[in-house]
């Protein structure tokens, strides 16, 4: 699927990291020369009268706050805000089809030890999702790279297009990260990496590229990379391509990255080359 030329970055603004949220999508819908629509869902058919205006107040406030974020870090990207009726999660997941990203909070998820319950929303609209979808992280990220990790598949090879994408467009090196469970294959792979990165680069010939094989599990080398980087690009299944769900590489990057991370899923192609 393409985005729409004018298709927003769609933003979930809740009350536990609006502000950070609404920074960093700022910056990436300045980034993709995107308008920004900041939404707050809650529930009012189950309150009464005094706890519906309270609600409302609170979502509005939250609302004025988030896009005076906007208005401060990127003053030349428009911004447009919506109260929902409904849950946040059903919200962005129906609206994701006309939306170039999603932007959602992971709740404070990459730095909880606990499991991480699978109902949690920013798991469900990165699951469900009809484009792709960012995790925002509390903590901003270090100005380092933009890590992808590579692995051969059709799904993948897109989220390296994207990853290009962004790397051109937040003006940093892309780290494309191919990770073996032997030594034997190092060489093979390193010459796959190669090549799978220079026919994708063709489009992109000016940005800075390190490219590593790294022997490891593919969860743990990629979570560790991320430590260093400012954004991290990943299929939503690389090798796994059932559609609706989430691999366990995203899934881990979801969890214990500590940097943002996009899922593509949803797209046939980067930004700005299938019609997005």
């Amino acid at each position: 699927m393409a985005a729409a030329s004018d298709a927003p970055v769609l933003v979930g603004v809740g009350p536990e990291d609006a502000l950070p949220v609404a920074r960093l999508a700022a910056r990436v819908a300045a980034a993709h020369g995107r308008r920004l629509h900041l939404l707050h869902a809650f529930n009012w058919a189950a309150m009464d009268a005094p706890a519906v205006s309270g609600s409302r107040a609170d979502a509005e406030q939250l609302l004025a706050g988030a896009t005076s974020v906007v208005n401060e870090n990127e003053p030349d990207v428009a911004v447009t805000a919506e109260i929902a009726e409904g849950s946040a999660v059903a919200n962005l997941v129906r609206r994701s089809d006309t939306a170039f990203m999603v932007v959602v909070g992971d709740g404070g998820m990459a730095h909880c030890d606990r499991c991480i319950p699978a109902d949690s929303p920013a798991v469900q609209v990165a699951a469900r999702a009809e484009c792709p979808v960012l995790i925002a992280r509390r903590e901003p990220p270090p100005a380092g790279p933009v890590l992808v990790g590579v692995d051969g598949s059709a799904s993948g090879e897109i989220a390296l297009d994207w990853a290009l994408t962004c790397a051109n467009r937040h003006q940093a090196r892309l780290l494309a990260v191919w990770v073996v469970d032997s030594d034997g294959i190092v060489e093979e792979a390193t010459e796959r990496l190669s090549e799978t990165v220079s026919r994708h680069r063709a489009h992109h010939p000016d940005t800075a590229v390190e490219c590593l094989v790294i022997r490891g599990e593919p969860n743990e080398v990629l979570v560790d990379q991320a430590r260093s980087a400012q954004l991290v690009v990943v299929a939503a299944r690389g090798e796994e391509p059932l559609r609706g769900m989430l691999g366990a590489v995203s899934q881990s990057l979801l969890y214990h990255a500590p940097a943002p991370v996009i899922v593509i899923r949803g797209v046939t192609g980067a930004p700005g080359r299938d019609g997005s």
